[in-house]
Order: structure tokens, then sequence, then C-alpha cells
């Protein structure tokens, strides 16, 4: 600005300093004619630089200032030097504020920016997917209108937000319920922070985690129950002899029971805590023959077995696994299987690979218990579980074993009329013996006495 005064006051000098000249030399007249002339060219000059400021103004600093001269020239500088510090400070912000938002949109936490009178600012996707907002059009709208959970309401109008909130909320689909833990953070001029997460698998884990202890202690509070009153019994009444060889047979029943039940839990403990063991070329004709011994051996020659086994056909993975998941899928259909049922064992080549399957003509699942027959310790029906020595466990085990082999579990099922349990392996997983291997394979196979034999 000084130099503005500056050189406004030396142009002033300069004119009274020619006027005074002139009228030396001529005459007042001509002085003042003169000096009235210059004070007319300067006003022009001013109003046209007056107007390309004002036109400037106008267009937000859009358009270039345009060239000027004498103090003009010092304030249009001014002004450039004035529009490029703004324009940059405003580059810079502009920068963080969207770095701020890349940042914010990266969170897995759902964020949503409110201001004093708790009117949405901004959210990032999770939030939009956390309260079903709408980054664009909820602007400005106030939170409590767009999320009308009562707990809600309660938590922001109590205005203590030391502790997070859990919310239980439908999924925009609406089939099942998600559980998100939210709290408000102040910050700024009472601006607010409502920072969300999604906590459903977390909450299922615990409710799994509460649901798994209560019934392996329930399971095992049964037999403990039956040897500790069966012992109390002994001691106290000594009953005769064959009464007591009755008591000792039923408490090795609840014993095995309970050794049943620590295996189940161990092999499904080791299962989900270990990593997945090196794959091995697994000879399933021979693995299957084995497996339907045992499962003669469980008969009692009760039932009729039948078996058919494509030749050549293998599978890479874990023998003592896939042994496991195959042989509880057998034993359920012997011990569901009513006397003179039949049973049969299929491993075959199909469109997805390769699929063992065992079909009965058991009782049968009702439709809606088949979702959740692979959660530990789910029964259909627990007096009949029991009744049969099964823990609840054995097809929790199957859907581990096949999911570390990349395989999936289909059962289909009709009340009275049987089920059909079928593991499905991919094509990465099955394997083929060689020409003349095949060729003995069918062979042997075709001279099994066993095979479509009844038990």
């Amino acid at each position: 600005m000084k130099s503005i005064w500056w050189r406004s006051g030396a142009t002033l000098l300069a004119l009274i300093a020619i006027s005074a000249l002139v009228a030396a030399l001529f005459s007042i007249k001509a002085a003042a004619t003169f000096f009235a002339i210059w004070i007319g060219l300067a006003w022009i000059r001013d109003q046209r630089y007056l107007a390309a400021l004002v036109r400037w103004t106008d267009s937000d600093g859009a358009e270039p200032l345009p060239p000027a001269s004498g103090p003009w020239d010092d304030l249009f500088a001014k002004l450039y030097r004035s529009k490029r510090d703004h324009v940059r400070e405003h580059d810079a912000l502009a920068d963080a504020l969207a770095s701020l938002r890349r940042a914010a949109q990266a969170l897995p936490e759902g964020v949503v920016m409110l201001n004093a009178q708790n009117q949405i600012l901004w959210c990032n996707d999770q939030a939009e997917d956390h309260f079903e907002l709408r980054r664009d059009s909820d602007a400005g709208q106030s939170i409590s209108n767009l999320l009308r959970t009562p707990d809600f309401l309660q938590y922001l109008a109590r205005g203590e937000w030391d502790t997070a909130l859990l919310l239980r909320v439908r999924a925009r689909d609406h089939r099942e319920e998600r559980v998100l833990s939210a709290q408000l953070v102040e910050y700024g001029d009472a601006q607010k922070l409502l920072l969300s997460r999604d906590v459903t698998k977390v909450e299922r884990l615990e409710t799994m985690r509460r649901d798994f202890v209560a019934n392996v202690s329930h399971e095992l509070k049964t037999p403990l129950t039956v040897l500790s009153g069966f012992l109390e019994t002994i001691r106290e009444l000594q009953p005769p002899a064959k009464q007591r060889e009755q008591y000792l047979a039923l408490m090795t029943e609840q014993a095995e029971r309970m050794q049943t039940l620590v295996a189940d839990l161990l092999t499904l403990s080791a299962l989900e805590a270990s990593v997945a063991p090196a794959d091995e070329d697994i000879d399933m004709q021979a693995l299957i023959g084995r497996i339907a011994s045992e499962a003669r051996t469980l008969s009692g020659g009760r039932h009729t077995l039948t078996l058919a086994v494509a030749p050549g056909l293998g599978l890479s993975g874990s023998e003592t696994e896939i042994a496991s998941a195959l042989t509880n899928l057998v034993t359920n259909a012997i011990r569901y299987t009513p006397e003179h049922g039949r049973i049969d064992i299929t491993w075959r080549e199909d469109a997805r690979g390769a699929v063992f399957e065992v079909a009965d003509t058991g009782i049968g699942v009702p439709q809606q218990h088949l979702p959740r027959l692979t959660e530990r310790f789910y029964r259909v029906d627990r007096g009949r579980s029991r009744g049969t020595g099964g823990t609840g466990l054995g097809l929790a085990i199957v859907k581990h074993v096949l999911t570390r082999h990349q395989a999936s579990l289909d059962i289909r099922s009709s009340v009275g009329i049987g089920s059909t349990f079928s593991a499905h392996f991919p094509p990465s997983r099955v394997r083929f013996a060689s020409a003349r291997q095949s060729a003995h394979v069918s062979a042997e196979i075709a001279a099994r006495e066993e095979v479509h034999a009844p038990l």
C-alpha cells in the first residue's frame, strides 16, 4: 500500500508542477485547461480499471486480471498475488479433505460426521451399508430421523458416550439380523463422529462358544450322573452279584459314551486348529472296502449293504481325515436305518468331479432340520440320538473335513422314506489310475463277493 501512496503522491506533484509550468509559459487559463484534461483522462482510466476489477470479482477470479499502469498496476499485482495464495490454500485444503475422506473410506468401520444439531455432514460407504444411508440425499438430515431404533435414540439423547452401543438391525434383504457396535465421539465445536462396526460374526462366535460349553456340559452330565448314581448304589446297598453285573454293564456303556464324545471333541478341535495336512493319493477302493467291513460289524446282519465303486477312481487328500468323514456318513446310515433296511454306498465320477454317496431307507429327517444338521450337537431327536449312540458331532466333523478338501456335503431326505448324503469332491482332488491298474481294479471288484451282497 505504501508504494501506491507514493506513486499517487508523485503523480499529483508532477501534475501540479506541469500545471505551474504551463501557467508560467502561457496563462492560468491554459494551465487550468491542462489540469482539467489530465484529471478527466485519469478519471476515464480509473473507471476503465474499476470496471475491469468489477468484472473480475463477478467472475470469482476465473478471468485473468487485465494489465494496468500506475497505482492500479500495484493494486492489481497485490490482488493477483492474493488470489494465487488463496487458490493454493484452497487446493491444499481440498487435497487434505479428499485425503481425509479417502482414509475414512478405507476404514473397515462406518463413519458418520454429525454437526451440533446431529445433522449428517458426510458418511463413508461402510456407514451407508450399516445404517442404509445415502451420502448425497441424506446430507443435512438429522440422524435421529433416519436411525429410528429406540436404543439408539436413547443413547443419542443421553449425552454420555464412553461405551459403545450394540444395535440389532435388519440387513437390506431383511433375511438376517445384523449386530452393530455403534459409538459417538465428540470433536471440534460440538460436532460428533458416529463410528460403527459389524460385530455379527463375533456375536455368533460368542453364542456358539456359549452353546458349545453348555452342550458339552449337558452331554457329559448325563453319563456322569448315571455313573455316580450306580457307584453310590453299589457302595451303599451292596446289591446281589447279578444286579451288580447289570449296573456295571450300564456304567461301562456310559463310560464308552463319554470316551466317544471326548474322542469326537478332540477330532473336531484338531480339525479346527491345525493346518491342512500334506496331500496323498488315496486308494478309494481299498478305503471303501475297509469302511464296508466296519459297517458290516456295526450292523450285525440287520441291514442290506451294496457297494458300487468306480474302478481306478482315486482321490488326493488326507486319508485319515477322509476315512473319518466317510465312516461317519456310513455309520449314521446304519444307526438310523431300521432292521432289514437297505444302505447303498456309491463312489463315482460326476460333472462336479467325484462323489461319495450313502443312500439309506431309514427314518428320514424333516426338511426344516436339514440346514442345521452339520451344527455341533444339533439333533433332530435327542432321545433317538442317544439311543443310537450318537454324539451330535459326526456331521460337524464331516463338514470340516470336506471343507478342508474343498468339497461339499449335499443332504436329501424324506421322512419315512430315507436319506441320501453326498460328498462332492472337486476335479482338482480326483485322481485316475493307469489303464492297467484300472483293469486290475475292475477284475478285483468283480471277483469280490461283498459287492452288491447283503450284509
